[in-house]
């Protein structure tokens, strides 16, 4: 009968310990989320069309978020996302005689601000149920644009198919808005555009005059300038002639949907259960008693 009453004690206070814990954590202040998500990109330069809107590529990123304010907030994230082009596809002859295309799987990594248009709660599960925000930062890219020829995959940075070796590597602006739908105490459901400003007119491969292509040879020649194939016949172009649009940069739309999760993790709270407080200071001193008193 003893052992029997010990266990019943012991469960009683393991459940009354998980209760606890379950209650605290709830009550605890999250200010540190974590980003997953997926959707779409679509590329704007030398080759893209007006049907890429409903033949867009993948995207896919993780991240963490850091509340600030009831109202402001700070985000860093790694997006993997494809772009792709082709003259192929265009809606008027010059181009499909040109004939270029590219394919590119590139990395993002931004750091961006964020603002609400709803402050949350002095707790994180007092946020709003729906929410928009906006949000602009700067990001760095990496892109690597490729072209096939005869069943082969060819980086096209190496070739210099323009006679310039630019970098892989781009400053980005990322800037857009998102609304945010709350679907749990810990867990919101967010959909999200974004446009991608960036520093290079190279994402495609594409930007200003074809080189003099006399030294060429092999894939770098055959990439280069692509307007003999397919029963196209167009003439061998001379230096200077123009091949792209060195007046606009390439740039990118990304559209998510995401899940961000609160993770049990409050580096704003200094201690009393609220969300986004600064440590109270107060003064003490002694009554005629012996007791403190403010």
């Amino acid at each position: 009968m003893m052992r029997k009453t010990i266990l019943v004690v012991v469960l009683v206070a393991i459940a009354e310990s998980i209760v606890a814990q379950s209650f605290y954590a709830i009550r605890k202040n999250r200010s540190l989320i974590g980003v997953v998500g997926t959707g779409t990109s679509t590329y704007f330069g030398e080759l893209s069309n007006p049907g890429d809107y409903f033949n867009p590529d993948l995207n896919l990123n993780l991240g963490l978020q850091y509340y600030l304010t009831p109202r402001f907030s700070a985000r860093t994230e790694i997006t993997w996302f494809k772009t792709s082009g082709d003259d192929a596809k265009a809606d008027h002859g010059g181009r499909v005689k040109r004939n270029l295309s590219f394919k590119s799987n590139n990395i993002e990594v931004n750091a961006v601000g964020m603002i609400n248009l709803t402050p949350n709660g002095n707790r994180y599960y007092r946020r709003p149920q729906l929410n928009a925000y906006a949000f602009g930062g700067i990001a760095l890219l990496y892109f690597n644009p490729t072209a096939e020829l005869n069943g082969s995959t060819y980086a096209l940075q190496p070739l210099k198919t323009e006679g310039i070796a630019y970098s892989r590597f781009a400053f980005a602006l990322p800037f857009g808005f998102g609304v945010r739908k709350k679907i749990g105490p810990n867990s919101n459901l967010a959909f999200e555009w974004g446009y991608r400003k960036t520093f290079s007119d190279y994402l495609d491969d594409v930007s200003t005059a074809y080189p003099d292509l006399s030294g060429y040879t092999g894939p770098a020649l055959a990439l280069s300038f692509r307007g003999q194939e397919k029963g196209l016949d167009q003439p061998f172009p001379v230096e200077g002639q123009k091949r792209g649009n060195p007046e606009t940069d390439d740039g990118y739309m990304l559209l998510s949907l995401k899940f961000e999760y609160y993770l049990p993790f409050d580096l704003n709270d200094q201690g009393n259960g609220r969300m986004y407080s600064r440590k109270r200071s107060a003064s003490y001193r002694y009554n005629k008693r012996g007791g403190l008193r403010r």
